[in-house]
């Protein structure tokens, strides 16, 4: 459990950090880095407990930074109001949301969420991706410029030192995505022993920020000391800081013109809220990861509300679930229970080699284990799940000899590669790896003269790997990797593990229907950089379920659109290279001119 909640945890502390650090600029201080750890350790303790999703993140989100910075614009000139009612202002917009949450949840207003299929699911992930890369790019750009509030007269500001402070910044950001993407991976590395591969793997990208922190602190004592730039906050227990958690107080001297009318920002917190919160539990709980436990969108919904009215008392911004932190949040506790259950049956494997089993008598070995680990401590529905079957490869191999009892070897079942290739995906199930990180998250309140050591650069580029760890299972992401492949070389995705569409849809229709959704992701981006409007973009989104229910089945077959927006993600297995190359042409993916060499 604590190589996910490790790696979840910075994938929660660090975002929310840097948006504290945005809403300290675009609201004078009002709210910092502190309000923004407080709310998301707080939610995700009482969420962890409480709610019915524990998989399901919650986390200050950009789009909530984005409501709130244009709150701040409608109160900071307004003399009835201004910055000193500002959060009292807020706290009647959080407590008209939860209001309309509550509505939403006792309605039924997320059943329509079943209707979310996949286009929708996995259109929102890569516009989050987006979203989050653009905040890296953004970062990145600004460590070339003089920051807001800032003396342009010191010397760390002048032309060639802001010059230096951006190529440092370029070099401490790539190097911690670079290095980053590649731990990730590290179990797969031919050097090092297994336990040390695996803690790379598990643990590697937490090193990674402690080591470009390290790098950062590199450059010689003449450099000026603002290079490179490093997070701001104050300190929790600064002067003020805690000025604002009495917030209640000041709630009924806002005007009763400004109480009412912050039902219309709240409508378009709710509606976001709502959308957003759904479509994360959605992602985190997708049908490809095989969870056991049902899914509560109307419950969590309704614990959301109070949180939010909890938040606004006081005085801090809501927290709600949050992308790609919580499908990241599964997929790690997935490959988590992949492990237990691959050691298990190497173990099986090996044992059943040594006893000079036959290759079928081997199966049944590692199907019985595998059972034998389903078993629950109480009493749960029998799963379905089984390991899958073996390559036919194996089995022909097995069986040469025209004897099929005949015993086998590592010759012919590779324990440590085949192995992968028989376990379904699952997901350890619980509430502690999300408990932990809240709690950790809401540690760094305690810790943050440390956190302020780091530097903005590496937080950017944490930004981007966020953003491309989140790619990997995204049929969008591969449709669009396809189209973009040389038709000469279509066809080799054929020769591994694939997605249904491909053996099922002819190219042409895959290519015209992945432009198509390209181009409401393009659409639904754009909009975001339009003020106040942008915040409307989930209703794009939303807009996707009449379109896939009433314009879509007018332009494709409905058998090729149930298989491009299946709702689980299922695979063939690779094609023998015999049939690949006329399989691939009847296709439509070309056909290579040099058999497997081109």
């Amino acid at each position: 459990i604590l190589a996910p909640t490790t790696y979840i945890f910075f994938a929660s502390a660090i975002p929310v950090i840097s948006f504290g650090e945005q809403l300290d600029r675009n609201t004078n201080g009002i709210i910092t880095a502190v309000q923004t750890l407080a709310s998301t350790g707080l939610c995700g303790i009482i969420h962890s407990i409480l709610g019915g999703q524990p998989l399901l993140i919650l986390g200050v989100a950009e789009p909530t930074v984005l409501m709130y910075t244009f709150m701040f614009e409608f109160v900071k000139n307004r003399q009835d109001l201004g910055p000193r009612l500002f959060l009292a202002w807020t706290a009647w917009v959080c407590v008209w949301t939860a209001f309309l949450l509550f509505l939403f949840a006792i309605l039924g207003a997320c059943s329509i969420i079943n209707r979310f299929t996949r286009i929708a699911g996995e259109l929102f992930g890569l516009l989050i991706a987006m979203l989050f890369m653009q905040q890296a790019i953004r970062g990145l750009v600004e460590e070339f410029r003089i920051p807001k509030r800032e003396d342009t007269k010191l010397e760390q500001f002048q032309p060639s030192w802001r010059f230096g402070n951006g190529m440092f910044a370029l070099v401490l950001s790539f190097g911690l995505l670079f290095s980053g993407l590649r731990s990730r991976k590290a179990r797969s590395w031919r050097y090092g022993t297994g336990w040390l591969r695996g803690l790379i793997a598990d643990y590697g990208v937490p090193l990674m920020v402690l080591v470009w922190t390290a790098v950062s602190y590199s450059p010689a004592s003449h450099v000026p000391s603002g290079i490179p730039r490093r997070l701001f906050s104050p300190n929790p227990w600064s002067a003020g800081a805690y000025a604002n958690w009495t917030v209640v107080k000041e709630m009924l001297d806002v005007p009763l013109l400004y109480i009412i009318g912050a039902f219309i920002p709240a409508t378009m917190i709710a509606v976001l809220y709502y959308f957003d919160h759904s479509v994360a539990s959605q992602l985190a709980q997708q049908k490809e990861f095989n969870l056991r436990k049902p899914s509560s969108f109307h419950y969590d919904l309704l614990v959301l509300g109070f949180l939010v009215i909890l938040c606004g008392l006081l005085g801090i911004p809501p927290s709600n679930g949050v992308i790609p932190q919580s499908p990241m949040h599964t997929k790690s506790l997935a490959t988590l229970k992949h492990q237990l259950m691959r050691n298990k049956l190497v173990v099986t494997a090996k044992r059943s080699i040594q006893t000079n089993s036959s290759i079928g008598q081997l199966y049944e070995n590692m199907q019985e284990t595998y059972q034998q680990m389903q078993t629950p401590l109480v009493y749960q529905p029998p799963p379905a799940l089984a390991l899958k079957q073996l390559k036919d490869s194996t089995v022909q191999l097995a069986t040469s000899g025209g004897n099929i009892d005949a015993p086998v070897d590592e010759s012919v079942f590779n324990v440590e590669e085949d192995i992968d290739d028989l376990l379904p995906v699952e997901v350890k199930e619980q509430r502690l790896s999300n408990l932990l990180q809240s709690i950790m998250v809401a540690s760094c309140l305690g810790a943050m003269p440390l956190l302020k050591k780091i530097p903005t650069s590496v937080l950017w580029g944490y930004f981007a790997f966020m953003a491309i760890e989140s790619l990997p299972g995204n049929q969008f992401w591969e449709r669009i990797l396809l189209l973009f492949t040389a038709p000469s070389r279509r066809y080799k995705v054929l020769q591994d593990y694939h997605a249904t569409f491909i053996e099922t849809v002819p190219f042409k229709t895959i290519a015209v229907f992945t432009i198509f959704q390209t181009s409401y992701l393009l659409a639904c981006f754009g909009i975001t950089w339009i003020p106040i409007a942008g915040l409307l973009f989930p209703l794009l989104i939303m807009l996707l379920v009449p379109v896939r229910q009433y314009v879509l089945p007018r332009f494709y077959k409905g058998a090729h659109l149930q298989e491009l927006d299946a709702a689980e993600y299922e695979e063939y297995p690779a094609l023998p290279s015999n049939i690949v190359m006329s399989e691939a042409e009847a296709l439509g993916y070309g056909r290579g001119t040099g058999g497997g060499t081109t």
